[in-house]
């Protein structure tokens, strides 16, 4: 089914006011289903205000940055939509991060708050790493902190029953919410403008920080729409998506649903059984698994083919860029389900592409999609030029979702977005005679773990740090489950060594786990062009040592 545009309407709302319409009209309806809990959109509502309160009590408004150190939980949600109900902006934080990461984002991001557990997330004490992040916060005044690494940083909040030095308990952030009144927060609320920023999501670049991309209200919210129409969402529908909630590809799902006034369903961590338990028990329609990572455990779990999955009408498969297999698996169990394939990156509030739900199968299997009404997308080679159906170049995407900027980087915002509004995205993609978008590969220096987007020049500059180390570079490698994982090359400083084993230890803590390099091999002489190190050689010297060619 072809769009035709003349007949699309612009509809547009803050992110606070997405949830209070869908309460209007759905108050009683489980809004958020997580394995062991679960809220309407009422009582969303009235739990997202409680907060809202609180946080005004603490001086958080409009435009303060407010960080979010949580798991995928219903705080992360009450949290984010009782900042957008401020006018404030929600910075989420990736919970793999280390303390070293913890402490760039939040000085980076001018956080005046930060939320976070005593919750324990997959072993990780947020608490601990917030300490060891900030240095001072032990011995700071918890309801005015004032610290050299973080100077706009006011407070933390730790939810859960535990105290810790530097940081507000729960109860104490909760009963501040008496001090403020409840049509302070909707003053703030309707005082927000569609294009304020509503979410600052930090991304990995070819730097070695991440880049902060400034998300507004009206590109959230309009791509969620955009999404939910082209998905045939309904109020009747249930959307499941593991993504955790840091993530683009989590909140556009959650807000898409929230925009039909349909339940949206999540989990903390993604475990294989859980999630097919879920998927039958929540009688889910719409699924959001996206990556090989979530896809391949599914399928090969023991009871992938005893679970009764005939409810789910719609998967967001990616089956393009998956294994043959994946595909082949997925349609044998499910053979009424609509699989579609989606292109797209948090510098446009998420989707770009996504298929329709009429498109052929051929194409759904093997492309991933049109652009949504109102984003465009083209080619181009080296020079600029504009290229044919079919061939392979760098994409750029023009329209309403896009990123403002990035934040405190100007340089890189000039990079990134030209003068006639198009965003470089660094992405080689072909666009063929039918307007399918395909996905062929990184142009810029990056990495796709399990999803996730690192860049190679943050873990070479961890390695960097080894006081062996003269010159490191990273690749990746294919791996099974992950897509793929870093491997390292060093050179050392002369007459100095150092085993694979220490330069992988000494990774771990200083970046994410899943930016720790799998593999690190000596280099004497690099393969070099006339004036560039050949990654690509690199590449093929360690796919053909492993045998993964």
């Amino acid at each position: 089914m072809n769009v035709d545009l003349s007949q699309v309407r612009i509809q547009a709302t803050t992110l606070g006011d997405l949830l209070l319409t869908a309460a209007d009209q759905n108050s009683d309806t489980a809004a958020v289903v997580l394995p062991d809990k679960r809220i309407s959109y009422g009582e969303l509502v009235d739990r997202a205000m409680h907060r809202a309160k609180s946080l005004r009590a603490l001086g958080v408004g409009p435009g303060d940055h407010v960080g979010l150190l949580l798991p995928t939980s219903m705080d992360f949600v009450e949290s984010m939509f009782a900042i957008a109900m401020l006018g404030a902006v929600t910075v989420p934080i990736n919970a793999r991060y280390q303390p070293p990461e913890l402490a760039y984002v939040i000085e980076n991001a001018d956080l005046v708050a930060v939320l976070t557990t005593d919750e324990f997330d997959e072993a990780v004490n947020f608490v601990e790493r917030l300490h060891a992040a900030l240095p001072g916060l032990g011995d700071a005044n918890a309801t005015a902190l004032s610290l050299d690494e973080a100077p706009k940083l006011n407070n933390i909040v730790v939810f859960g029953s535990t105290e810790s030095p530097g940081t507000l308990s729960q109860a104490d952030f909760e009963a501040r919410a008496a001090d403020t009144d409840e049509a302070e927060v909707h003053l703030r609320r309707l005082q927000t403008r569609l294009g304020s920023t509503a979410l600052i999501l930090y991304t990995s670049g070819t730097t070695a920080n991440p880049k902060g991309c400034m998300i507004s209200h009206e590109a959230m919210v309009r791509n969620s729409m955009a999404l939910a129409d082209r998905y045939e969402l309904t109020a009747d529908d249930s959307f499941w998506s593991p993504l955790p909630m840091f993530h683009i590809a989590a909140i556009l799902p959650l807000a898409a649903s929230m925009s039909r006034g349909g339940t949206y369903i999540t989990t903390p961590h993604f475990k294989a059984g859980e999630a097919l338990a879920t998927l039958e028990k929540e009688k889910v329609t719409c699924t959001y698994p996206c990556f090989w990572t979530i896809m391949g455990d599914l399928i090969n779990h023991e009871n992938f083919e005893k679970t009764d999955l005939s409810r789910v009408r719609l998967m967001n498969a990616n089956f393009a860029v998956q294994p043959a297999v994946v595909g082949e698996k997925m349609e044998a169990a499910m053979p009424d389900t609509v699989y579609v394939g989606t292109f797209g990156m948090t510098e446009t509030a998420g989707t770009v592409t996504t298929s329709r739900v009429d498109d052929t199968r051929n194409d759904r299997f093997t492309r991933l999609g049109v652009p949504l009404a109102g984003l465009e997308i083209k080619v181009i080679d080296e020079d600029g030029n504009a290229l044919p159906a079919g061939e392979r170049g760098e994409a750029l995407i023009r329209g309403y979702s896009l990123f403002d900027r990035y934040y405190k980087a100007p340089d890189k915002t000039a990079e990134a977005l030209d003068e006639d509004g198009w965003f470089h995205s660094g992405d080689m993609c072909s666009i063929h005679d039918n307007g399918q978008v395909m996905f062929h590969g990184r142009i810029k220096d990056m990495l796709k773990v399990g999803g996730e987007n690192v860049a190679a020049v943050e873990i070479e500059s961890c390695l960097q740090q080894h006081d062996a180390v003269k010159l490191a570079q990273v690749v990746g490698v294919p791996d099974a489950r992950l897509q793929e994982v870093p491997a390292a090359f060093v050179e050392f400083n002369e007459g100095a060594d150092a085993s694979e084993e220490e330069l992988i230890a000494f990774c771990k803590g200083k970046i994410s786990n899943f930016k720790v390099p799998r593999y690190v091999r000596p280099v004497s002489e690099w393969p070099q062009s006339s004036t560039k190190i050949q990654k690509f050689k690199l590449q093929e010297q360690i796919v053909a040592e492993l045998g993964l060619g």
